[in-house]
C-alpha cells in the first residue's frame, strides 16, 4: 500500500493522484489475455496474498476484460492491474498506455532516463530526435523538454531565463 499512490474516499471526496488510460487497438476476447484487473483493489488497504502478483492463486478474481478495438479502459493506478500471457494466435496484441497524474506526482519505471538507470543506452542507438522525445520521462511543463512538432521535428520548450534565475536565487537550484 502506497498512500502517495492511492485511490482515497475521505469526507466524500474521491481522490485518485494517478490515472491510467488503455485505449485498445486490436480486440482483447475472453481468454486471449492481455489487460488484467483485480476490482476494487484500490479500495484496500491490505497487501496482496501470495501467489496473486504472479497469478498462480486467486485466478476467479483476476479478471481480463473483454474489449473490442477502440475501446478504452480507466482505471486507478492504485488498482492491482497487469497483464495475462497473450493466447490468440490470429493477431498480435496492440494497445496504448497512458498515464496522468498531476505535474507534481509522476510515477513509472525508467523516469530518470538511459543515464540514471533506467533505459538501457542500446534503446538510443539510431533513433531519431522525435523517438527519443517519446522517451522522455514525464515532468512537470516547468521544465525544459523536447515536443515534437505537427511535422517530425523536435523543440526544446523552456521557461524565461527571469524565472529560471529567481529559482536559482530563491532555491539554489535550476528547478524548483
Amino acid at each position: 500500500y502506497n498512500p502517495h499512490l492511492a485511490y482515497t474516499c475521505h469526507h466524500g471526496m474521491i481522490r485518485s493522484a494517478l490515472l491510467g488510460c488503455n485505449v485498445m487497438l486490436t480486440d482483447h476476447n475472453p481468454g486471449d489475455g492481455g489487460f488484467c484487473i483485480v476490482p476494487g483493489s484500490h479500495k484496500s488497504n491490505f497487501k496482496m496474498p501470495e501467489g496473486m502478483i504472479d497469478g498462480e492463486k486467486y485466478q476467479e478474481y483476476i479478471i481480463q476484460p473483454a474489449t473490442k478495438a477502440g475501446d478504452v479502459v480507466l482505471f486507478s493506478e492504485g488498482t492491482v492491474h497487469g497483464a495475462k500471457a497473450w493466447t490468440s494466435e490470429s493477431r498480435q496484441r496492440r494497445a496504448c498506455l497512458y498515464r496522468f497524474a498531476p505535474a507534481t506526482n509522476v510515477y513509472a519505471r525508467s523516469y530518470f532516463g538511459h543515464e540514471g538507470g533506467g533505459w538501457p543506452t542500446a534503446i538510443y542507438e539510431d533513433l531519431t530526435d522525435a523517438q527519443r522525445a517519446v522517451l522522455e520521462p514525464p515532468y512537470a511543463n516547468r521544465l525544459d523538454r523536447p515536443n515534437i512538432k505537427t511535422d517530425g521535428s523536435v523543440e526544446i520548450t523552456t521557461r524565461g531565463q527571469r524565472k529560471k534565475q529567481h529559482d536559482l536565487e530563491v532555491f539554489g537550484t535550476k528547478y524548483f
